[in-house]
């Protein structure tokens, strides 16, 4: 056996070493670490959750990239066609890193019953829409089909119909403003087929989702005519280049706009997560690094008696300090651990009973959405342990300058 690790281990379980004067110090300094790993799990956790979950919201309304007609401010109203039959339609070969696209249009509206209104924009989609997003915030009902003939089926968001009495199986009156016909509008009645709720109340507030043939029909639209193509992409990271490419491949008469410009201020607030992250982490490792040179600076002068009894046996510095950095290394893992188990568990416990809510008009989200990966787990545990033993590496210098006869004669 390793001679510093045996020293080491014997100084850990030795009971004096328990009830020493730098016990309650080593607690401190445990306790730093757990302390500060548990604040670094959680920022990470929720800092990048609310991330993606904001993210993966505002693509569900919206795409990834947006392509409409070039002459198109990008409103929530259709108001310029494009035809479908593009190149890119239905499968875009010429970029890579596209994992859908489908055809969208919307017209904005008014549903009224008999003793309220509401102000709403009819999203159109077809057979190809992609329905991932809107499984996961159905919360009655089912989700209407596109694919055949055409059918009232709409989908609207909790927000609408708790403010308008709205249910399941309901028929409901849709009005839409149309300088062509004689009275100024026109009227759509639509059933609902099932309700959703996203949390982002910017777009529950406003979107249904009904069948892009209704919008073609009261836009006079072709049966080719559409108002725009979603797409979306494999890796979200990469969507700025993904879209200029995207940008490149199509025609002249067309733009594109990924949601990243669309929503500018949205993923500004967002990107600043990441610097908040980055400081959290920082802080606590410091912190956690200045409590471990703390408790290592009182073990060596515990035990200077000991460091001088080693050195006049013939001992050098380095074995010295390896024994000191083994009980170091200990006292890390130790908070470590702790630290996992409580952070990791606390985690988990809002992941699956969601005990702390959010303000959907401050952050979008009904609670504090959690990201749990392995990876960055143990790299967060990787990287508080290295660095620690890093910061070490300082004060276990201090034992070269210990003289043998003047620490055997400490008291």
């Amino acid at each position: 056996m390793n001679f510093e690790f045996f020293i080491a281990r014997r100084i850990i379980a030795a009971k004096d070493y328990k009830s020493s004067i730098s016990a309650p110090i080593i607690k401190i300094a445990i306790t730093a670490i757990a302390m500060g790993l548990i604040m670094m799990l959680v920022s990470i956790a929720t800092g990048v959750g609310l991330q993606k979950k904001i993210r993966e919201k505002v693509s569900a309304f919206n795409g990834d990239i947006i392509i409409t007609n070039f002459d198109t401010n990008f409103s929530n109203d259709s108001q310029i066609p494009i035809s479908k039959k593009q190149d890119f339609y239905p499968n875009f070969k010429g970029v890579e890193g596209i994992k859908h696209i489908q055809v969208t249009a919307s017209k904005g509206g008014v549903i009224r019953t008999e003793t309220d209104f509401e102000g709403i924009v009819v999203k159109g989609a077809g057979g190809d829409y992609d329905w991932q997003y809107f499984q996961d915030y159905l919360i009655e009902g089912t989700l209407p089909n596109f694919k055949g003939a055409l059918n009232e089926d709409i989908l609207v968001s909790q927000y609408v119909a708790n403010r308008l009495q709205l249910k399941v199986g309901e028929t409901v009156r849709t009005f839409f403003f149309d300088n062509e016909s004689k009275n100024g509008f026109r009227s759509r009645g639509f059933k609902i087929k099932g309700i959703y709720n996203s949390g982002f109340q910017q777009f529950d507030e406003q979107f249904i989702i009904a069948d892009i043939r209704h919008v073609q029909k009261l836009n006079r639209w072709d049966k080719d005519q559409i108002g725009g193509f979603e797409l979306f992409v494999e890796d979200f990271d990469a969507i700025h280049d993904v879209g200029n490419k995207v940008y490149q491949e199509t025609g002249s008469t067309l733009d594109t706009q990924t949601i990243r410009e669309k929503y500018y201020s949205i993923f500004e607030w967002l990107d600043l997560f990441d610097f908040n992250i980055v400081l959290i982490i920082g802080i606590m490792i410091l912190v956690a690094g200045i409590n471990m040179i703390t408790a290592l600076l009182v073990l060596i002068l515990e035990r200077t008696q000991m460091i001088g009894i080693l050195k006049a046996l013939g001992s050098s510095d380095w074995m010295v300090r390896k024994i000191f950095l083994y009980n170091a290394m200990y006292l890390i893992g130790v908070g470590l651990f702790w630290g996992n188990l409580i952070g990791v568990g606390l985690l988990l416990i809002q992941k699956y009973f969601k005990l702390f809510p959010l303000n959907p008009n401050i952050y979008y989200v009904t609670e504090a959405p959690i990201y749990l990966d392995i990876r960055y787990i143990l790299l967060l545990n990787a990287g508080t342990f290295l660095l620690c033993f890093i910061m070490l590496l300082i004060p276990s210098f201090i034992i070269a300058k210990i003289s043998p006869v003047k620490a055997i004669r400490f008291d």
